[in-house]
């Protein structure tokens, strides 16, 4: 017993001495506070905020800028909550965090990518950067300012160096993806003429489906975002001049449009989507799927057809971003929500593999043109290489 003990302490000692190495030192924080003047801050009215591993070596004029996820808040008494988290206020951010994945500084997790300028930016207007109302109600100090935040926080990391950046690249997670997708060309056009520019979306593409009652929840609750948020005027206008804002919200009515290069990583069964907008917990008052939505190993039958035709839905609005030679896709059959930030998803010794290639791979090769990569799995359970997300 006492020898199984201790192997089992060793193991877990080395996997702790791994994951260091691959962490490195955490990553400081970096408040702009000259945004409060432009009336650029979070919802509770505090300066925006990002991360920055400064680059080094080749990669001292490469910038790369990841949007962070966490959601959106549709209404006041929701918006008020998320603004004493650090979702909503950099007061409660932590001061440092560190950085894995795609922001990894190590050359043998992220190769294409480790030595260059890297900054998270931090997420903390609940809309994915696009609200902007002028007025501030004095009883809850909320501020949706978000689409301030953005040219704010760019134009600080402008004046930081990336003015002389020769090639920059905007990614984002969840939330912070569909912010990628939303903002990518005007990303482009805040960046010198003359940088290699592209974009990465990693599980921003949500889609407008029915859930399983027949509503169409996700719909609703965008436009519930939009309109507290004021953001109509910030989403594209090409979208927005054809049909309501808060379609305009989802990426099959706006990715088509993109002209700068972009690349999508997403999990065909988006586990946030199958929870949120295939089945939310509102339309499964008994509980038929709480096992499933935790674990889609126990799912039934029933369900597992219910999510292929999840998947088919999602690839019929993936269609919907056209197949440009621009485009990137690694379209993985994982349970999954958010693979490129996590070490193990990103590239490690049992990644998820897609054509026998890392998503880190893939991303690399395409952004720097060695290959495109446009890649969609077969269905579930066919790729042993998923890391299929189980909570508890």
């Amino acid at each position: 017993m006492a020898g199984t003990r201790l192997i089992q302490w060793l193991n877990l000692l080395v996997w702790a001495l791994v994951m260091l190495k691959i962490e490195g030192a955490n990553v400081s924080i970096t408040i702009v506070e000259d945004a409060v003047a432009k009336g650029a801050v979070c919802l509770d009215g505090s300066p925006p905020a990002y991360h920055w591993d400064k680059g080094f070596g080749s990669g001292i004029n490469n910038w790369l800028v990841h949007i962070e996820g966490g959601g959106w808040c549709n209404n006041v008494t929701l918006c008020l909550n998320r603004s004493e988290t650090r979702l909503g206020s950099s007061k409660h951010m932590d001061k440092a965090v560190a950085f894995t994945g795609i922001l990894s500084r190590v050359q043998n997790y992220n190769p294409d990518f480790y030595n260059w300028n890297r900054i998270k930016i931090r997420y903390c207007d609940g809309a994915s950067f696009t609200g902007d109302v002028e007025a501030v109600d004095p009883a809850t100090n909320l501020h949706f300012r978000g689409a301030r935040i953005w040219p704010a926080v760019i134009e600080d990391l402008l004046s930081k160096g990336m003015k002389d950046a020769k090639n920059a690249f905007l990614s984002g997670s969840s939330a912070g993806g569909l912010a990628s997708i939303l903002h990518c060309d005007s990303f482009r056009a805040l960046i010198p003429s003359g940088a290699k520019v592209k974009c990465l979306s990693d599980a921003g593409y949500f889609i407008n489906v029915k859930d399983i009652s027949g509503a169409r929840h996700i719909e609703e609750f965008y436009s519930q975002v939009v309109a507290t948020h004021g953001s109509a005027k910030n989403l594209p206008s090409s979208c927005t001049s054809k049909i309501k804002p808060e379609l305009c919200f989802f990426p099959q009515n706006v990715a088509r449009e993109i002209k700068t290069p972009i690349i999508f990583v997403n999990a065909a069964y988006d586990s946030w989507q199958i929870k949120n907008i295939l089945v939310p917990t509102i339309v499964d008052p008994h509980g038929t799927w709480h096992y499933c939505r935790r674990n889609i190993k126990n799912c039934s039958d029933n369900q597992i057809q219910t999510m292929q035709g999840f998947r088919l839905d999602f690839l019929k609005a993936l269609e919907k971003a056209g197949n440009s030679s621009s485009k990137g896709l690694f379209i993985d059959s994982c349970y999954d929500h958010g693979q490129t930030e996590l070490q193990e998803r990103w590239l490690f010794d049992d990644s998820p593999l897609l054509a026998k290639t890392t998503i880190a791979k893939a991303v690399g090769d395409w952004y720097y043109d060695r290959r495109p990569f446009q890649k969609i799995d077969c269905p579930y359970p066919c790729n042993p290489t998923c890391h299929n997300l189980v909570t508890i």
